[in-house]
Formats: structure tokens, sequence, C-alpha cells
């Protein structure tokens, strides 16, 4: 399982730390930001999760295996949402991993190490912000949420790679995948193969067409990290419904435009200040 995740003992956490769980056969995981007395704060799909402590566990049982879960912490916040906040949810540590293993989100990885990781969604070369700047987002969001969930733009992953990191993707493409590292594998991998059909008339080799197809999924997916892509800005979380509002606009007029609500910072990043 080395390859597909970074285990971590509960006793290792620290606050602001991204952490994540497989589901399903290591088909999906589950990504949010630890706050501290094992609370962890996630998005989820579900826009009608009750108030109650195990209304977490419940949705990530039904929506992800049929394994029954290990039992509530009974803290007081596990399951607290504000109705205006959508998805975005608290849940003690128990609820939050379900029957999955505790694995821990790297950052400022190596490009060689990136690439290594054939699975998505277990690291990053962006830079984590300061613990306190992390909670403080993930805090925020959890009273004010994040905009609408999406699977391949606004997902799980994408909230904690933006309390990590401050960071979001700008696309006026309403297809546009997000910073995920799982969703960018999903698309990845078949696109890999699509590319690399015209070996087998070249090179009838089936060990050099499998092995071209994985270096172009690698590559594409180094690519769309967050840590090196040209099209993500850094913005403040009390700017976040202002972001998403202008980026559908963006999205409905078709255009391409310098945005007034920030300056670059180094390199090829703009932040919203």
């Amino acid at each position: 399982m080395g390859f597909l995740s970074h285990g971590v003992e509960r006793s290792d956490l620290v606050t602001g730390d991204h952490i994540y769980t497989w589901r399903t056969a290591f088909a999906y995981s589950h990504h949010g930001i630890y706050v501290g007395g094992n609370k962890v704060v996630h998005f989820t799909q579900d826009q009608h999760l009750s108030s109650s402590p195990h209304s977490t566990s419940q949705w990530l049982t039904s929506s992800f295996s049929n394994i029954p879960t290990i039992a509530c912490l009974d803290i007081p916040d596990c399951g607290f949402r504000k109705q205006t906040s959508g998805g975005v949810v608290m849940s003690c540590l128990n609820c939050f991993l379900g029957n999955g293993l505790l694995s821990r989100f790297e950052y400022g990885v190596s490009r060689l190490s990136f690439i290594a990781k054939f699975r998505g969604g277990t690291c990053t070369t962006a830079i984590s912000d300061s613990p306190d700047s992390v909670t403080h987002r993930a805090m925020y969001l959890l009273h004010n949420g994040f905009g609408n969930y999406d699977l391949f733009a606004n997902n799980c992953e994408d909230f904690a790679l933006y309390c990590k990191t401050g960071y979001l993707v700008r696309s006026e493409k309403e297809e546009a995948v997000g910073g995920s590292g799982q969703a960018s594998s999903v698309v990845g991998a078949p696109l890999a193969a699509i590319l690399c059909l015209p070996l087998r008339l070249l090179i009838p080799s089936p060990v050099v067409v499998v092995t071209a197809a994985a270096a172009t999924y690698s590559l594409n997916r180094y690519a769309t990290d967050i840590g090196v892509r040209d099209d993500v800005i850094k913005v403040k979380v009390e700017n976040i419904a202002l972001f998403h509002g202008y980026q559908q606009q963006q999205q409905l007029d078709g255009v391409n435009q310098d945005s007034d609500l920030g300056d670059k910072p180094p390199q090829k990043r703009q932040r919203l200040s």
C-alpha cells in the first residue's frame, strides 16, 4: 500500500495536517483538514447532512463502502455544519475515517518523487502555508462554504489543497479540472492510452506501448499539479465567494482577462489579495 498512501499514526497528527483515507479497495480517497482535538473539517457532496453526530459516518459508509465504520467518538461538534456552508462539515476522526486507514498528504515533494507516485491524490510539489493559516481557512469555510461540489473541479481534495496553500484553479472553461490529483488521474490515464495508440503501429511491442503510456500519464499528471501549473491564483479565504462569482461570470462570457482581484506572486502564480 506504500505506493498509494502515506500512512500515519493518530498520535503523529498535528493541527493543520491534510489527511485522507482510501475507500472501496483504493478506488477513491476522501480528504480533509485535521484541526486538532480529534476533529476534521472536510468537504462532501451531500448538501443535506443532518447535524447528528453519526451523520457523516453514515454518509461516507453509504457512499464508499458497506462495511460498518468504527464507533463515533461522540465529540459535541461531530456532524456540525452551517446551513449556508453547503457540504463543508466537521467530524470526529473516527467518523471521517469510517473503516479506512489514516494517511497524510505530502507537500513540497520533488518533481521526481511526484512523478514516481503513480496514483494521484497523495502529494504535491506545492508548499504548505503555516498551520494557523490552514486551520483559519478550514474553520472559515466550515461557516461560510466552499462553493458547489464538483467531482472534477471542486471536490474534497481541492478543498484540502486550498486550505493548505490558498491556491485555486482559475479557468474560463466549465470542463476544466481542478487541482485534485485523483481527478487528474481519472482524466489522465485514458488520455495517455489514447495518445500512445499510434505507437502500436510503429512499435508492436506491448511493453514499449505500456511504458510510453505510463510515462505520458505521469507527465500529464505532473503538469496539472497546483505546484507547477500557471492557471492558479492565491485567494484569501474571505474572498472565496467573490472568486466563485468571478469564475462563473468568466465561464459565461468565455473571456480570458486579468482580474483586478490581486497581483502575481513569484514566478507564474497570481494572488487574490
